[in-house]
């Protein structure tokens, strides 16, 4: 990891502040290659895997040019998926909490129109979203962008591969010739090389390694018989007994018929695949990342731009498609210098798809038996997430929720996990054996004055 700090960089106060504050010291790779290519005011390709840190990277770029007293559409970031635009509008909204009065907007299909739209005339600093609903907006002019700074593309080979491209050339016509344009991509196919010399001037580029070293991961590679598929799975996650594991399917159907599976076995299981609402994404990524779900079976809309902290096991229910997809999947675990596992089941028909695996990583696949464990019923997940239906809306903000927890003879403060409050909604995480007492404690009180609903998701 790269040993130099973000001291050294030109960044304005408010942003050195609150990166100690925050615990960022230290750049990573291809924040100490990519921020002075920024900052100087060049367009950028950045080519580095999923945990990089590059939304750090371009996101502490643009919060430097950043003026607050100008309320137009200043920089504009593209993402493949709604998951990873709301990642990173968190993050930047993380990295510009000491500049007074930053707007970040989130506009991702799958949500209402009439609410951007609304949002989008009070005015806003940064827009995030995905590439079909920015150009329904600027089709319906809702969205202006002639006074556009910088224009980010992020994961700009999954909107590719996602079949985005004519969105994006159509974004790219509504903005200003003279801006600064920033590409980051893990992968650097031609298709990429064609969009780059269509939309960057004079280009940097740069490319660095992600943050899992080669060692850091352990593979291992398991034949299964297809009838016994489900149960190497239960003895697998018997056996690591992971606070937080990803288990990934080739399909949708799969990813619904073992989330129930799962859940019959015992385990706390949540799916994430394209069919869900938005409140339905937002609830199961709010209880994995909270630790309230142990395991969370997903397609491969979530093997890039989810960003899981202290990721445990990565499972491939089945090979990957393509062996560039495996290396976006077990690149989940076994980052920031962490070690992570990551197993891969695979059936006699499936065994020729571990030749391109061991090609693309340089690896010899050995195959090992399953290990043995037994389902005795005390894998739980350490917390439980409550819900309660008042949000920002009735201006809730986290504290006021953490107060009513900890207040008089109430929990401690240990006992309280995340908090992440939505419109309508916010969502607490608090130690599974003080769920009751914590239901009880808010459903008898107030928050801000006023009664709420609560209850335990299960």
């Amino acid at each position: 990891m790269s040993q130099h700090p973000f001291s050294v960089l030109p960044l304005r106060a408010e942003l050195l502040d609150n990166l100690a504050s925050l615990d960022y010291h230290l750049m990573t790779p291809i924040q100490h290659e990519s921020l002075p290519v920024i900052l100087d005011g060049k367009d950028l390709i950045a080519q580095g895997r999923t945990g990089s840190g590059k939304t750090a990277a371009f996101g502490l770029g643009v919060l430097q040019q950043l003026d607050p007293t100008r309320f137009h559409v200043q920089v504009l970031v593209l993402c493949p998926t709604r998951e990873l635009a709301d990642q990173v509008a968190q993050e930047l909204r993380r990295l510009a909490r000491q500049i007074p009065n930053v707007k970040t907007l989130t506009l991702c299909g799958g949500q209402p129109l009439g609410p951007q739209i609304g949002s989008l005339e009070h005015g806003a600093h940064i827009v995030v979203g995905t590439p079909g609903r920015l150009e329904e907006h600027l089709r319906k002019g809702t969205l202006k962008l002639d006074r556009l700074q910088v224009l980010v593309l992020d994961e700009a080979d999954r909107m590719l591969e996602m079949g985005f491209q004519a969105a994006v050339d159509a974004i790219v016509d509504q903005t200003p010739a003279k801006r600064q344009s920033l590409l980051f991509s893990a992968t650097y196919p031609r298709e990429i090389e064609d969009i780059a010399s269509r939309i960057l001037t004079n280009p940097v580029r740069v490319e660095v390694a992600s943050l899992h070293q080669s060692g850091s991961i352990r593979q291992h590679f398991h034949r299964v018989a297809e009838e016994e598929r489900q149960a190497a799975l239960t003895a697998l996650l018997y056996h690591y007994r992971p606070v937080s594991a990803v288990v990934f399917c080739n399909t949708k159907q799969e990813v619904r018929d073992l989330e129930s599976f799962l859940q019959q076995e015992g385990i706390a299981a949540v799916a994430l695949h394209g069919d869900l609402d938005q409140r339905q994404r937002d609830q199961t990524l709010v209880r994995f990342s909270n630790q309230s779900a142990s395991v969370l079976v997903a397609t491969d809309v979530a093997a890039r731009g989810l960003d899981i902290e202290g990721l445990d096991l990565v499972v491939n229910y089945r090979p990957a498609k393509e062996s560039q997809v495996h290396v976006h999947r077990i690149g989940r675990t076994g980052r920031a210098g962490q070690s992570g596992v990551a197993v891969t089941l695979f059936s006699d028909r499936e065994g020729h798809k571990l030749a391109g695996i061991e090609a693309q990583l340089d690896i010899i696949a050995t195959e090992e038996p399953l290990p043995a464990a037994r389902a005795d019923g005390s894998y739980r997940p350490p917390m439980a997430t409550l819900q309660l239906d008042i949000g920002k809306k009735q201006k809730i903000r986290p504290g006021d929720v953490l107060g009513a927890l900890t207040g008089g003879e109430g929990l401690q403060g240990d006992e309280v996990g995340k908090i992440r409050v939505f419109d309508f909604c916010t969502y607490v995480a608090v130690s599974r054996p003080v769920a009751k007492e914590a239901v009880r404690k808010l459903s008898q009180g107030k928050i801000k004055g006023r009664s709420c609903r609560v209850r335990q998701l299960r």
